[in-house]
């Protein structure tokens, strides 16, 4: 029997970002039950614990952010992967987010709803808010537009004072044209900016909208009001992480350099719910496709519902949007597809008949021309954390809460679901249909709770796929969250 790794992780726990890191290697660790690990309870950038310089383990997985980290990591001398962007040690390899497409996505969510005028608030005491705001400032500049910048102290800094870096973002929010769009560097700079404009009277988000990073739900849904937030694909990031280490103490010499991980999305909340576009004909038309984009809908399609002809109304379109008419219906099917070959475990024939695509072979090429490689292979580079499961339900399937938890719900099979599970699916997945045997489906609220009272039409599909998340255990077999 050969001998179990012993793996040093130094991972805080008290972030989000960094509980999907976790997250990630714990999945890696399942699939791949050799290693002892070590997880000591430690805050952000924490002294590192006083056994580590004297411990004789295999591995380790840190987020080196301090030079005090760097020194015993150094010292110590095991092969370790880094999933920091801090890069004090340069000679091992680190794993990290994409900063860049964070800040495309970012960019794109604000410039796609019509904001003109566009802004970053940064926190220079990190790499990760350098290179967003970077990146951020370029695709402003590449669409024509100009980009404000507001350089906080640095949260880390003995200088930081809360109440003067809050006067500071005030006044600086005061001088920004509107409406404005902001992209915060991470989802905890977005929440203080929020807090700001409540205090200040400033109507978000009609006159500012915000969107963070790290999607850490129970952040963003304390916002007021509810923070957008790019996901980040953390889950990925510390399996790929664990991953690496594997292979470097199995003897494998392993590149010093960046692997970095796109993000996988927007979770759009009520910060960046709006459409910043004074031209009436086009905002209705950019309303009509994005509620209607999925249905399979085409540009004759959307000509009904404005007063122009096709030639006015793609000019018009490409000056406000940079895109056609067609191009934003493409670009809506293809996020929604990303989403669910990434969440699910649907076919693609199925993914094709919920985004549009009237065959699979329309949505490959559709996919390929926009993203340079297959669905396949999407799915496959981007999704090695999680094993999913599919459970069918018809359309006469009767669902109920399971006891008094309102966590689980019982399908009529005696199977049950958790709610986010079914509330995901209710969300995603609906289409109008007649009353009668679909009262017994809890209908979705625009957030996709279900609730348990049905109104007299019911917003379900005659098929729904309930998605829940689940580990991979290769010696039991998936075992549910």
């Amino acid at each position: 029997m050969s001998r179990r790794k012993s793996v040093a992780l130094l991972v805080e726990m008290s972030n989000a970002y960094a509980r999907g890191l976790l997250d990630g290697v714990i999945s890696y660790v399942q699939q791949n039950p050799t290693w002892s690990v070590y997880l000591p309870e430690r805050e952000r950038g924490a002294t590192p614990p006083n056994w580590l310089k004297n411990w004789k383990g295999d591995g380790i997985i840190a987020r080196i952010e301090t030079p005090e980290i760097a020194s015993v990591v150094r010292k110590i001398r095991l092969p370790t992967v880094d999933v920091s962007a801090g890069r004090h040690i340069a000679d091992v390899p680190w794993v990290e987010t994409d900063d860049s497409a964070i800040a495309r996505l970012a960019a794109d969510h604000l410039i796609s709803r019509g904001f003109r005028h566009l802004a970053f608030c940064s926190d220079p005491g990190f790499n990760w808010s350098h290179w967003r705001e970077r990146e951020f400032r370029h695709i402003v500049s590449e669409a024509g537009f100009e980009c404000s910048v507001f350089q906080s102290t640095p949260r880390l800094s003995p200088q930081y004072s809360w109440n003067r870096d809050r006067q500071q973002m005030t006044r600086w929010l005061k001088t920004l044209p509107r409406p404005v769009g902001i992209m915060a560097c991470y989802d905890i700079k977005a929440q203080q900016l929020l807090s700001i404009c409540r205090d200040e009277g400033i109507s978000v988000p009609e006159q500012i909208a915000m969107i963070g990073v790290d999607n850490d739900r129970r952040l963003c849904e304390l916002c007021d009001p509810p923070l957008s937030s790019v996901v980040p694909n953390t889950a990925r990031t510390g399996y790929e992480a664990a991953a690496l280490l594997d292979r470097m103490m199995n003897g494998e010499t392993v590149d010093a350099t960046a692997y970095l991980i796109p993000p996988t999305g927007v979770e759009t909340r009520q910060s960046t719910d709006v459409l910043a576009i004074d031209d009436h004909s086009i905002s209705t038309a950019l309303t009509y496709i994005r509620e209607r984009a999925f249905d399979g809908i085409t540009v004759a399609e959307v000509l009904r519902h404005v007063p122009l002809s096709r030639r006015v109304l793609e000019s018009r379109f490409q000056q406000i949007l940079g895109r056609t008419p067609h191009q934003e219906i493409l670009r809506l099917r293809i996020d929604r597809v990303k989403h669910l070959l990434l969440e699910t475990e649907l076919p693609l024939s199925a993914i094709a008949r919920l985004t549009g695509f009237r065959h699979p072979e329309y949505l490959s090429v559709a996919f390929k021309r926009s993203e340079g490689q297959t669905p396949r292979e999407f799915r496959q580079r981007n999704k090695h954390a999680w094993e999913w499961s599919s459970t069918l339900i018809d359309h006469n399937t009767s669902i109920r809460k399971t006891g008094n938890s309102s966590l689980m719900w019982t399908l009529e099979s005696g199977e049950t679901c958790s709610h986010w599970s079914l509330a995901s699916a209710l969300k995603h997945e609906w289409t109008k249909r007649p009353t009668g045997a679909n009262r017994r489906l809890p209908q979705p609220t625009s957030n996709g709770i279900p609730r348990q009272q049905v109104k007299s039409e019911a917003l379900v599909r005659r098929s729904l796929f309930v998605v829940s998340r689940q580990w991979c255990r290769p010696e039991s077999g998936p075992a549910a969250l």
